[in-house]
């Protein structure tokens, strides 16, 4: 045996691009096969086809390889991998197994297509589909006899199989009306097409990382012997100096040297405030100036950026959350045994009692056919394909079967703040005006002078106040405000601090006025102009209007409501009073990775999670949780780790999305039980030799038929 150790030594952790396997199970075993080796770690994403293997000591990745190799499966050290696109592959294979088998089924159920030896010309359609299009599903299934395991593609080699094996007998030793090549061929394109949408599903959770990367800056504007120089970000080194202009987005993680500016950092922490920065302020790569010249020194690049460690936060999370399995292969692990044990005592009873051997083989293959996977291929796909289309139709996106299961067992609700209880931006929300002032004046005058800044809170006055004069003069004071000349009238809009500078102070109305909305959180900007203070302006992050209703419909589901915000303590209560949760279940000054925390921290108390989130910081927190929802109105990257997408900004739609996937798991699984009803009943009776092979396609018809019937009631979902 050759020797795994090496000279050469290795990186304790590699991640593996796993193929070949075809459910859960498959996933579970690759990594039972791994952690079995002294010194190493394994987790296998089912989802996202790869292994993170954590390992001590001289392991070569080869000997890792043959590892999984060993198991049934191939391995690779993880690549991008454009030169095979397996879902490129599948779309391939079931267009073709798809071009052969209408034909087949054509002739199959409708008499009048039906020719002079019309039979031969459905084998040699049905042959290849069988044959080359179902491979996947006989490799799989010998891989799994290897390990002594019956999945989904057990049931599916060993239906298919028998179906046209006995139609090749028929045809060839028996009597040629009895073919099931229709069942064969529709059996293996049918699952096909499952299987090529579950491939482009998983394809996607690599688009959350990728999403993410690309949020930083492209180029930068370095400063090199006094002159700027145009570089792309990647090329920037720790303790190069950078210009960030008005707009521009920040291209690592620094510390301010020259400049004064407000910066947006909602694109990472989610929150709507933007933050004032000056020299020695540090700034996080990814996050916009929204105002003045700033000059930056890098302090991290690359990996160590704070974006980057937030990418692999996601990666993290996503590897860390356990595939579900498919219902049909639980069931396939008990069942399929049940059924082989029973065709092959059907076909020794037959022989030893003298039955003959036609007999015999007809009675153990009807055991076989009836026990085809047709109704039960059907079960998942079809109420799945029509709940999604529903949920489409309501703005409700559901990435896969194993979102359904997440649905049911959820108890717990955890909201993002910003984005998604809140509208996510800076909006007017009251106007106090000193004792004799017009409340339109002072808001006018004001919005005037905004209108000329480029601040979000600026932004938000002017877009309350609408439409405003042009000011003669406008002067940005930054970290305190605006100032100039509106209508002969010299206005001053900012910060008490800037007052002052102007000898002028609030009038105890006013100061009270400031105090109480400081207090629940908000923003309060003073408004004075001709020497004498004429108002107070508050501005915060509304509360969408229908998101009180929302939590009230969570509560009606069973769900308990949790706020998490990266927004302080005063601001978080206001939200939570506003929309009905409890102060105990209101956590606020999150980090982006504090929110990974605290879904694992819930976790860890027992409780099945569920996240809604719409921002870049939630991404990780969203794959972490046992169900993640994502507001389609937030970012790609928040969107691509979730499991549902709720396509508007309406959080009453993750309480309807809730709903539609339990109706969906609750179809899915009548689907199951009757699929597997028939079998029940007709089971015996094809054993008993009371029921030939073409009653038992027949039998598995019916089933089908119904099976599509009861997915079709999810149509009706309100």
């Amino acid at each position: 045996m050759p020797s795994h150790r090496t000279d050469e030594h290795v990186s304790p952790q590699i991640e593996l691009s796993i193929g070949g396997m075809t459910c859960a199970s498959c996933a579970a075993r690759v990594e039972r096969r791994l952690n079995k080796l002294d010194g190493v770690r394994a987790t296998v994403n089912y989802a996202t086809e790869k292994a993170r293997v954590e390992f001590t000591g001289d392991i070569s990745a080869a000997y890792l390889v043959a590892q999984v190799e060993a198991a049934g499966y191939t391995a690779s050290p993880s690549e991008p991998r454009d030169a095979h696109d397996p879902v490129r592959a599948l779309r391939e294979r079931l267009l073709i197994c798809l071009a052969l088998s209408l034909p087949v089924i054509a002739m199959a159920m409708i008499p009048a297509l039906r020719f002079t030896y019309w039979q031969w010309i459905s084998l040699t359609l049905a042959a290849p589909v069988v044959g080359w299009g179902a491979w996947p599903f006989h490799r799989a299934a010998w891989t799994n006899l290897r390990h002594g395991a019956a999945t989904m593609d057990t049931l599916v080699s060993m239906g298919t199989l028998a179906a046209f094996g006995w139609s090749l007998y028929a045809l060839l030793w028996g009597t040629a009306g009895n073919i099931y090549l229709e069942v064969a061929a529709g059996v293996t394109t049918f699952i096909l097409a499952g299987r090529y949408f579950e491939a482009k599903a998983k394809r996607r959770s690599g688009a959350a990382l990728r999403a993410l990367l690309e949020l930083g800056a492209r180029d930068v504007a370095v400063l090199r012997d006094g002159r700027e120089e145009r570089i792309p970000a990647d090329r920037l080194v720790a303790g190069d100096r950078f210009v960030v202009r008005p707009g521009e987005k920040i291209a690592t993680d620094g510390t301010i040297e020259e400049g004064t500016s407000a910066v947006d950092t909602s694109l990472l922490t989610g929150e709507s405030v933007p933050v004032e920065v000056g020299p020695g302020d540090s700034v996080t790569g990814a996050t916009i100036n929204a105002g003045g010249r700033l000059v930056v020194r890098a302090t991290r690049v690359g990996a160590e950026t704070q974006l980057a460690q937030m990418a692999r936060l996601v990666a993290d999370a996503q590897n860390g959350k356990a595939s579900v399995q498919r219902l049909a292969d639980r069931i396939a692990a008990v069942f399929v045994p049940i059924v082989i044990g029973l065709a092959a005592l059907t076909l020794a009873f037959w022989l030893g009692t003298g039955g003959g051997a036609d007999a015999a083989f007809t009675a153990a293959v009807a055991v076989l056919i009836i026990a085809c996977p047709c109704a039960l291929g059907l079960a998942t796909p079809t109420a799945l394909m029509v709940g999604t289309g529903r949920g489409a139709q309501l703005g409700i996106l559901i990435k896969g079967p194993e979102v359904l299961e997440s649905t049911r067992r959820v108890d717990t609700i955890v909201l993002d703040k910003t984005g998604t209880v809140t509208t996510g931006r800076m909006t007017l929300l009251d106007v106090h005006t000193a004792d004799g002032q017009d409340r339109a004046e002072v808001l006018r005058l004001a919005g005037a002078l905004e209108n000329a800044s480029e601040h979000p809170i600026g932004r938000a006055i002017a877009t309350a106040a609408g439409d405003v004069p042009v000011p003669d003069d406008f002067a940005n004071i930054e970290g305190l405000g605006v100032q100039g000349m509106v209508e002969g009238h010299a206005v001053i809009v900012g910060r008490t601090r800037l007052l002052a500078e102007w000898s002028l102070s609030l009038p105890t109305d006013l100061e009270q006025a400031k105090s109480a909305a400081e207090a629940q959180g908000r923003t309060a900007v003073a408004v004075a102009w001709d020497g004498e203070v004429r108002g107070v302006l508050v501005v915060a992050d509304a509360v969408k209007p229908t998101s009180a209703e929302a939590v009230r419909r969570f509560r009606g589901l069973g769900l308990t409501p949790v706020l998490v915000t990266g927004d302080n303590a005063a601001a978080a209560a206001s939200v939570a009073a506003q929309v009905g949760i409890s102060p105990e279940h209101v956590i606020a000054e999150v980090l982006p990775a504090g929110k990974v925390e605290v879904i694992a921290r819930l976790q860890a108390e027992g409780r099945t999670v569920a996240m809604v989130g719409e921002g870049v910081n939630d991404a990780a927190a969203l794959a972490r949780a046992d169900l993640g929802l994502a507001m389609g109105t937030g970012t790609d990257v928040a969107i691509e780790a979730s499991d549902l997408t709720l396509v508007g900004g309406d959080l009453r739609a993750a309480a309807d999305a809730i709903r539609l996937s339990r109706r969906t798991l609750a179809i899915i699984k009548g689907n199951l039980f009757w699929a597997f009803a028939y079998n029940v009943a007709a089971l015996p009776l094809a054993a008993a030799g009371m029921l030939d092979p073409m009653l038992a396609g027949a039998a598995m018809a019916v089933s089908s038929v119904f099976v599509v019937t009861n997915s079709l009631r999810l149509r009706s979902f309100r």
